[in-house]
């Protein structure tokens, strides 16, 4: 297995584990929001998508996200995440409501997306170093450690509010 292929796989089964975890959820549970701190479901659902969508498309193939361009209007977001100050994402994440089966279908596209992008990496590529908001890094390192980085918050979002057997 070369990095590419586990690259994939390990996308495949980030978005697989996401999806049952999302499985059974209404748009009312993925729009309630959770006393103290804590996220509404659909706005971390979401968080996980755009994440991807912005490694896939920004970060390592230097283009635009889908949700900027081909999926602009149709992501399921009632407003757009906050570009330029990551702390604003709280606040957006609080008041964003989610349509959950446009954001399902713009899920389906960037996972589409980011498969194309992963598959057409070289070697060099892989090597390349890119600015993450964490640093410094590689596209291989940091596309290796974001599925599951961005993945894991969603189950603990479900809360009180999930559907009965999950």
């Amino acid at each position: 297995m070369d990095a590419r292929d586990l690259l994939r796989q390990q996308f495949r089964e980030a978005n697989e584990w996401l999806a049952a975890t999302m499985q059974g959820v209404t748009t009312e549970q993925a729009n309630w929001k959770p006393p103290g701190m804590a996220n509404p479901l659909g706005a971390t659902y979401a968080h996980a998508l755009l994440s991807q969508d912005i490694i896939g498309n920004v970060v390592i193939n230097s283009g635009a996200p889908l949700a900027a361009t081909t999926w602009a209007g149709k992501t399921g977001l009632s407003e757009p995440p906050p570009t330029e100050d990551v702390a604003a994402w709280d606040q957006w994440a609080r008041n964003v409501k989610v349509d959950l089966d446009a954001l399902r279908a713009y899920g389906q596209a960037v996972q589409t997306a980011a498969d194309g992008v992963i598959m057409s990496l070289t070697d060099a590529d892989l090597d390349r170093a890119v600015q993450t908001p964490f640093g410094s890094s590689t596209v291989l390192i940091y596309a290796e450690r974001r599925p599951t980085t961005t993945l894991v918050r969603s189950p603990a979002s479900k809360g009180s509010k999930a559907p009965k057997g999950t």
